[in-house]
Formats: structure tokens, C-alpha cells, sequence
């Protein structure tokens, strides 16, 4: 029954109807309620939301003021206008929140309640809570909105939704451009695959869209197409969607190894082979540096997504690039609009990475690069073509907040002269100059001979891909700039020696981290020096270097405040030494340390969080020494620390996280009889690995001597979260414990066993239970295992080592084997004596992106010489031994042509088809940066040997190899005898 309008024109009565049941209890008496807008400001309005029917008295001109929906009902024409009530058709509890806010009472807008606020805003015309909406959804959605209050995908996908229902297209643009700007963020989120393809197409359309490389989105839009082709309705219409989206990917900017790999891909297939022909195009493009863009009609494919919300830009893995691409990224887009800028710009690309003759001049008005504050992270790895003086100058003029600097894996640069380079960009803190380690470790290898040669300079005419080669940047004597450098990697880098240690001293003065593990022509006297300056190191790296008794005592001696060092006895030292303060020590491999000057080094530490002692003269006393209780990294391995010691560090530090301690013999004394090996088994499980179950969470593991499966029962509480095991010579795991492996350990992702019983019982339930299983390494290990422990499907599985456990294996074995671990980077392949020639087409077309292959004793695999092998274009590194004697001779030159990355190559003389190969000079070599070729005592006897049995120890045949390595301005030729 309608209520007629009374004397008093100001009121109106609001029928809302609760769509839901009241709850029914016997408290709930009256089906109706009336209600005053005062009640409901001042009410909590749950407890009206039981009744069936409320209605509320409100005043007829503040509807009328505050929506358009009432101001047409009750000030129009319509017959409401006349009636003293109207019936309201909402959901109560939103209806009287809106009702709230037209009384000009706070709300509080959230994501639970933003659309249907936004929606009853819409519907009721209440301009005040729209814009209300609109400021929310617009502060939310900004870049500051991300940080403060992260929108989850499912709402966004809701939001993106509802918008789409209510033509709202401000917040369709609003949903954009939030995805594009936080590309990286949504691309790692579970819900990714539920995206509308509509807001995934806008979004990778968008301008602001932001990636850390090509690579990235070419793997996200991947993910998408896989979670979505079966929704789609129609062939054609999952054809035109797929090629549509992918089709937004610059493939030009693609890494090599990512574009290799993706070529049996049903999606990407086409565009990996215009990667591929793209990337070779560019490689095979004389000078160096070079860009020919005259075919380009839209260069924004030429351009590395860089966008104002940009912070870390990935140009990883592109031998492809060029500072001429670099620059194209960082000048205005509207400068290729112009074709009489384009066409200078066309011919600077041309010009710019000649070497010899002066560069085309560019106007100065095209150098004005543009500016990204945001950039603060770019990893230019492996880019072996870029011009790094032209490149340090783009970083310097377009990312002033540059922090960390990633250039791993480049020969063409001079640690001393990069360093100085980047003096330009004063606000680096991180710098990565990683290279590979040199197999010349003098713990490792008896060197018989060695003739290091300068390179000669290139000559005038010369190629630049040649003079590319041999570029070094020059060490000057003037007074270093102080940096702002804290985090230094120098890795593997045989260039870096005691002046260049001085140099950073004096440069670095807040250096807090130094990787220097493998820089072999540093002395102790040249590291000792550089501790005795930097105060501020807190974490130091110098495994596999001449790190000796000189470093020690710098490192234990106390540190006054004029920086002198009082004696190695110094009552003080303990705490004002420079060990006292080192959270990371990693010193493994340095063989120059005594066991005593080692026993006082432990007993200064006291905050140390990771430590690295293998291959050292470490001791039980040593250990008992040490004072710290944060360890979280403890690497012992090949030492000659007992179990009780051990046990003891254990103890003392319940964060341990990863704990190495392969090859360490005297964890494991007594008689070899089986009876009291185990009972010494026995023993130790009640000392040390009751301990490590008991104080620990393990996350890598790696034992040899004294592990078995008493260990494995003892530390099964320390193993629920363990992700890497690792079993070596001496330990003795057992069928049972492996069966029982993944139900102890069920997030194992890393395998490597060796000389362990294994079974295809055992590998079948590895493989079938342990899904995000990554690597897999199975080493002269016994027991027989068939082709029915690889038949099931290994997704994850990215890494696999078959090395003397399947010399059955035939090539229709390998072809089951590639099809059920089709995403492998590295496979090695030892003493699988049935593979013949074909076994390379198998293997190039089954894993195109291969980065590692090596293959020894595998049968004929190289009898007819290399050709389908090459195929694999991405790989870095190599090892061919023993395979057959078809290697023409000049397979190194070859090698290094076809595959852009190959840095290490192994080979052996017996495979020579002409008993010998040529050695490339510095610039035929291309990338190549370790070549070792060994010679056994009598050439092809391996080749000629019987096969082994399955799991032989025998001992390799090779006794002598020459190593040749290359780094930016010598060539060493060096004969060793590896140490057994």
C-alpha cells in the first residue's frame, strides 16, 4: 500500500527489500522496520540488515540535490513525484552505504566495495560518489597507487570486467595501462592465464608497457596462448588471436638461446626462425657495431622497450647488439618521423661501429638521448658486440640512477680501463664483470709447459669484426675518482692483477664485497694490501686464488683508527679485526694457507653467514675454533674434518641452510669391511646427523664419505625443505633411501648422484613424484636401469647428466628420451657406445636452444665429421671426445662461426680426422674464450678401447692437454697434466 504525500513535502519514505531471508530466530519478531537517515549514520547497519523489508524517512530535496535518479522521479514528471514513497530495487547494503554518503557521511572505498558502490553510483546518478569512484580508481591504478596498495589480478580481471559491461571506458584505460606499466609483476602471478585476451592485447599495445627484456614478454604472452587455445571456439579464430598477440614481439631483441629453443615450439615456430635469421643477418654484418635499418619500415621493432617506469632492463644473451640499437632505444620516437632525420640516422647505424676511420658525425641535437630516472639495474652479458665506450656514454646520459652494471662473459674490455670508464656514472654500487674460470687453477693441474703471446696489433685494413676482438681500453696514471662502488665481481678475469687490486683500493673506498674467485695473477702480498685498505669489507671471494698467509694476517690483525695494523697477537684483535666483521668468506681452493694461520683465522670470526673452506688444509681444531652462531652457507669439502668437529659447528649454528661436504674421507675411519662401515654409519648418525636433524632446515645438501641411509632417516626432519642433494664417492645412500627420497624431500629440484645403486624402480618414482625436478645427474653409478626409467614426461627437467649409466642407449632411445624432456639447456651424454651419426640430427632437432652439450665415448656420434650438431646455434659450451675421428681440421674455426656464444670448447686429438687441428688466431676465435684439446699417451687408443662395463671406475686415458685461453689482450698456450 502506497503512503500518500503528506503536509510535510520535505520527507519521503524509502521501500528497500532485503533480497535475502532475514535469519530466522526466534529474536526476530517484526518483518519491517522504519528508519530515519539519522539512525542509519549513526547505527551500525548489520544489525538492520535482518529484517525483510526497511524503510527509511529521508528528506525529498537532498535525494533530489544529490541524484539525478531521484531529482527525475521526484521533481519530474513521473507519477512518484506525487506519492510519499518509492520502492528502491537494490541490494540493501550497498543502497544504504550510498544512502549514507548522499548524507554526507565518510565511506570507505575498498576493493570489496568499489564496484558496487560504482555501480549503484552509476545507476542512482550520484555525481559526488562517481567522482569519489573515478579519484580512487585513478590514485590506485598510478604508478604510486602500485606501491601502496597492490590491486590482486583477480580483482583487476573483475574490474576490467565490469567495465567492459558498463562501457565505462576511462577505467578500461585505467586497466591498460596498470598491466602494461606492472608487466613483470602480473606475468609471475598464478591468474596470468585468466586474463581477457582483449586487456593482454591493449596492455602489450600500450606505450607504457614495461618489461625487463624481449625475452620476458615473449615468455608471458607464451604462458597465456598454452592456459588459453582450448577456450577459444574456433581454428581460425585461435589462429588470427595467437599470431595477433605474438606478433607485437620484437623478435630482432630476442636472446640467441631463447629463440634457438623456442623453434619446435607450436606457437612461436615461425617467429624463432625470424629471430634466428634476423640475429645472423645482424652477426654476419661487417664492421662491428654496424646497423643497416634501410629495410625497416617501423623501427619501433628495432627498439628495446624502455619506458619511464623502466628499472631493470635485461640485454643478456644478444650477440645481436649493437650501440647503434642501444642509441635508436634512447632517442625520441619522433625523430624516425622525419625523413631527413631518418635518413642521418640510417647512416650513422651504417657508420657507427667502424673502428678505423672516424665515426659519421651525428648532430648534436639526435645525442640529446632521453632521460629514465627510474633505470637503476642493466645486465649487458654476453652482448659481444657492443661498443662499451659508446654504451657507458648512453647509460650515463639517459640513467642517471644507474646502481648495478651486469657484463658478464666480454673479453673485449680491460677490468682497470672499464672501471675508469664508468667513473661517468658516479651513482653505480654494483658491478658484475664475471668470465668463465680458467682451467689453469694450479691446485687442479700440473702445468708441463706454457708460452703466454701478445696479440699484435690489428692492422689498418683489418676487419673490424677483428679489431672488435682485441679492443682494450688503456690504464692510466692518473689520480682514480673515489666511486660509490660497494659490490664488485671480477670472477674468473686472469687480466685483473696487484695493480689493478691497487687501483680499486684507492678508487672503491666503500667496497663491502669482492669477488676476485679465479683471478690467478693476483699475489697474497696484492690481496693483503687491498684488505689493508678497504675497512668496509664484509664479504670476500677469493677461491682458486694466491689468497695466503699475507691476506690472514691482514684479515686478523686489528685495525686502528690511522689504519695501521698491530701484530697477528694483538689482544684486541678479536674484536676490532676485519674477519670480526665479515658475514661472507669463501676461500676455496687456496692451498697457500697452514693449518695454523687457518686455526687463527676461525677464531676471529664471529658474524659470518656464509663460509667456503673447500680444498683447503682445514682441521678438526679449526672448527673447534670458530666462534660464530649465523652460519647459513658452510662448505668443507675434500678436507680432513671428522665428524665430531662438524657436529660441533652444527651445533653452534641452527640457520644453516646449506651444507657441503663432499670428499671429506675422515668422516668415515676404520675398516672397509661392510659390517663395520656400517656400524660406523650407525655411529655417525648418532653424532653428526643427529645433529643436523635436530638444529637444522636444510636447502642444499651435498655428502659423500659417511652418508647413508641411517643419515638420510636421521635428518629427515632438516629435509622437508630441501631443493638440492648431492651424493658423491664414499656414500652409501641404498635402494630403500633413494625410494624413499622424494617423500622425505618433496620439493627436490637439483639430483646429482654418483656411484650410487640405482634401478629403474628407484628413477621412475624420482622422476613421476618430483615434479619441479630441474636437474638430474646420474654418474658411474650401478645397478641396471632401461629405457623404461625415461618414459615419462619430464617438464621441468632442464639440466640432465647421463654419464656410464646407459650404454644401451641407442638412438631410438634418444629420440623416447627427447620427447619426454623436451626443455633441456644441457645434456651430457658419457659412454653410450651404440650412438652413431644420426644421434646428431636427433639431438640438434629435439633441443634447438641447447647452451652445454658434451658428449664422450658416445659411439660414431662424430665418425662422418660435425654438421647437424651445429644446428644447435645458441650453444656456450662444448665437449666432443672420442666420438669418432671425423673433425676436419679446421672444426675449432667452424665451431666458432656457427655457434655466436660458444665460449669453451673440449676436444680431443683422436677425434682428428687429420690427427690435428688448426688453432684459430685472436679474432677468427669469435667468442671463444677456453679451448682445451686433450692427447692421449697413444693416438685413438680410447677410441680403440673395449666399452667399459656399466658403472667402471677406469681412469681416463688422457694425460696431457694443451688449454688455450684468450682474454683481451693475451693468448696463453699451456700443456698440463690434471691432478688425479
Amino acid at each position: 500500500m502506497e503512503v500518500s504525500v503528506s503536509d510535510d513535502d520535505d520527507q519521503v519514505i524509502l521501500v528497500c527489500t532485503n533480497p535475502n531471508d532475514p535469519i530466522q530466530t526466534t529474536q526476530i519478531i517484526n518483518q519491517e522496520i522504519l528508519l530515519s537517515t539519522t539512525d542509519i549514520l549513526c547505527s551500525d547497519l548489520t544489525s538492520f540488515l535482518t529484517f525483510r523489508t526497511i524503510k527509511i524517512q529521508a528528506h525529498r530535496n537532498r535525494l533530489i540535490e544529490q541524484s539525478l535518479y531521484f531529482r527525475g522521479l521526484l521533481s519530474g514528471s513521473f507519477r512518484e513525484s506525487c506519492l510519499g514513497s518509492i520502492t528502491i530495487n537494490w541490494n540493501l547494503s550497498v543502497f544504504m552505504q550510498i544512502l549514507k554518503h548522499m548524507c554526507g557521511f565518510p565511506l570507505d572505498i575498498t576493493t570489496e566495495n568499489i564496484l558496487p558502490l560504482y555501480e549503484g553510483a552509476l545507476y542512482f546518478g550520484v555525481e559526488t560518489l562517481l567522482l569519489k569512484c573515478e579519484t580512487w580508481f585513478s590514485e590506485v591504478f598510478s604508478p604510486k597507487g602500485f606501491r601502496l596498495m597492490q590491486i590482486q589480478m583477480e580483482d583487476l580481471i573483475q574490474i576490467w570486467k565490469f567495465s567492459l559491461d558498463h562501457a565505462s571506458d576511462f577505467i578500461l584505460h585505467l586497466c591498460i595501462s596498470y598491466l602494461a606499466r606492472n608487466f613483470m609483476w602480473a606475468k609471475q602471478n598464478n591468474l596470468f592465464g585468466k586474463i581477457p585476451y582483449n586487456l593482454l592485447l591493449s596492455s602489450v599495445k600500450h606505450p607504457h608497457l614495461t618489461v625487463d627484456s624481449e625475452m620476458h614478454l615473449s615468455d608471458a604472452l607464451l604462458l597465456w596462448l598454452e592456459s588459453n587455445m582450448e577456450n577459444l571456439e574456433r581454428l581460425s579464430e585461435a589462429e588470427d588471436n595467437y599470431n595477433g598477440i605474438l606478433k607485437q614481439i620484437r623478435v630482432d631483441l630476442l636472446p640467441l638461446w631463447f629463440a634457438a629453443g623456442k623453434r619446435n615450439s607450436f606457437y612461436f615456430r615461425q617467429l624463432a626462425e625470424e629471430s634466428l635469421g634476423s640475429i645472423f643477418r645482424a652477426l654476419n654484418i661487417l664492421p662491428i657495431g654496424s646497423l643497416d635499418i634501410s629495410g625497416y619500415s617501423d623501427l619501433q621493432h628495432l627498439r628495446i622497450r624502455v619506458t619511464e617506469y623502466s628499472k631493470k632492463i635485461d640485454l643478456s644473451n644478444c650477440p645481436q647488439l649493437t650501440s647503434a640499437i642501444l642509441l635508436l632505444s634512447l632517442i625520441p620516437a619522433s625523430y624516425f618521423m622525419d625523413p631527413m632525420q631518418r635518413k642521418i640516422i640510417e647512416q650513422f647505424c651504417i657508420s657507427s661501429g667502424h673502428p678505423i676511420r672516424e665515426n659519421y658525425e651525428f648532430p648534436q641535437k639526435l645525442l640529446d638521448t632521453l632521460i629514465f630516472e627510474a633505470v637503476q639495474e642493466v645486465d649487458i652479458s654476453k652482448c659481444r658486440r657492443l661498443l662499451i665506450e659508446h654504451a657507458v656514454d648512453y647509460f650515463s646520459q639517459s640513467f642517471p640512477s644507474l646502481k648495478i652494471l651486469k657484463a658478464g662473459y666480454l673479453l673485449n674490455i680491460w677490468t682497470t680501463g672499464f672501471l675508469q670508464l664508468f667513473e661517468k656514472c658516479s651513482l653505480v654500487s654494483e658491478i658484475d664483470l664475471t668470465v668463465d674460470i680458467t682451467p689453469l687453477i694450479p691446485a687442479s693441474v700440473t702445468i708441463l709447459s706454457s708460452s703466454p703471446a701478445v696479440i699484435p696489433l690489428v692492422p689498418e685494413k683489418t676487419s673490424s669484426l677483428k679489431y672488435k676482438a682485441v679492443e682494450t681500453m688503456s690504464f692510466h696514471e692518473s689520480r682514480p675518482l673515489i666511486s660509490y662502488v660497494t659490490k664488485l665481481t671480477l670472477e674468473g678475469r686472469t687480466d685483473v692483477s696487484d695493480l689493478s687490486l691497487q687501483y680499486i683500493s684507492k678508487s672503491c673506498v666503500s667496497l663491502c664485497h669482492l669477488n676476485i674467485k679465479g683471478c690467478i695473477h693476483v699475489t697474497d702480498i696484492g690481496i693483503s694490501d687491498l684488505i689493508s685498505r678497504c675497512k668496509n669489507l664484509n664479504s670476500i671471494v677469493v677461491c682458486d686464488t694466491s689468497f695466503g698467509i699475507n691476506s690472514v694476517q691482514a684479515l686478523c690483525s686489528a685495525i686502528s683508527d690511522d689504519g695501521n695494523f698491530p701484530c697477528l697477537h694483538s689482544r684486541d684483535k678479536h674484536l676490532n679485526s676485519m674477519v670480526s666483521n665479515l658475514q661472507s668468506l669463501h676461500m676455496g681452493g687456496c692451498i697457500g694457507i697452514s693449518e695454523l694461520y687457518l686455526q687463527e683465522l676461525m677464531s676471529q670470526t664471529q658474524v659470518l653467514k656464509s663460509l667456503c673452506l673447500r680444498g683447503t688444509y682445514l682441521v678438526d681444531q679449526a672448527l673447534y675454533n670458530f666462534k660464530g652462531s649465523s652460519l647459513e652457507m658452510l662448505d668443507v669439502s675434500d678436507t680432513k674434518i671428522s665428524e665430531a668437529a662438524l657436529s660441533y659447528v652444527i651445533h653452534g649454528n641452527p640457520s644453516l641452510k646449506t651444507l657441503k661436504a663432499r670428499g671429506c674421507k675422515n668422516l668415515l675411519k676404520g675398516d672397509s669391511s661392510i659390517e663395520k662401515r656400517e656400524s660406523r654409519f650407525s655411529s655417525l648418525h648418532e653424532e653428526l646427523h643427529a645433529e643436523l636433524g635436530k638444529k637444522c632446515k636444510l636447502e642444499e645438501l651435498e655428502f659423500g664419505w659417511g652418508f647413508s641411509s641411517f643419515s638420510l632417516s636421521a635428518l629427515e626432519p632438516a629435509l622437508t625443505s630441501l631443493k638440492t642433494i648431492n651424493v658423491g664417492l664414499g656414500g652409501m645412500l641404498g635402494e630403500d633411501a633413494l625410494r624413499q627420497l622424494p617423500a622425505i624431500c618433496p620439493q627436490l629440484e637439483t639430483i646429482i648422484l654418483h656411484f650410487q645403486v640405482i634401478s629403474d624402480i628407484i628413477v621412475t618414482k624420482l622422476i613421476m613424484t618430483l615434479v619441479e625436478l630441474q636437474v638430474l645427474a646420474l654418474c658411474y653409478c650401478f645397478g641396471d636401469i632401461s629405457m623404461s626409467s625415461f618414459k615419462f614426461p619430464m617438464r621441468n627437467l632442464r639440466k640432465l647428466r647421463l654419464e656410464r649409466v646407459t650404454p644401451w642407449m641407442n638412438n631410438d632411445d634418444l629420440v623416447i628420451l627427447s620427447q619426454n624432456c623436451r626443455n633441456l639447456v644441457e645434456l651430457s651424454l658419457l659412454g653410450c657406445p651404440l650412438l652413431n651419426s644420426d644421434s646428431q640430427q636427433i639431438i640438434s632437432h629435439a633441443w634447438p636452444g641447447l647452451v652445454s652439450l658434451h658428449l664422450e665415448e658416445c659411439g660414431e656420434i662424430t665418425a662422418n665429421g660435425v654438421s647437424a650438431l651445429l644446428d644447435c646455434r645458441a650453444i656456450e659450451d662444448l665437449l666432443l671426445r672420442h666420438n669418432g675421428p671425423g673433425l676436419q681440421r679446421n672444426f675449432i674455426f667452424h665451431a666458432a662461426s656457427e655457434m655466436p656464444l660458444l665460449r669453451k670448447l673440449s676436444l680431443d686429438i683422436c677425434d682428428a680426422s687429420e690427427g690435428d687441428f688448426d688453432i684459430p688466431n685472436y679474432a677468427d676465435r669469435c667468442f671463444l674464450s677456453i679451448l682445451k684439446i686433450a692427447r692421449c699417451k697413444s693416438q685413438r687408443c680410447a677410441f680403440h678401447l673395449p666399452v667399459p662395463s656399466p658403472g667402471s671406475r677406469r681412469r681416463s686415458v688422457h694425460v696431457e692437454t694443451l688449454v688455450l685461453v684468450w682474454n683481451s689482450k693475451n693468448l696463453t698456450r699451456t700443456v698440463v697434466k690434471e691432478r688425479l
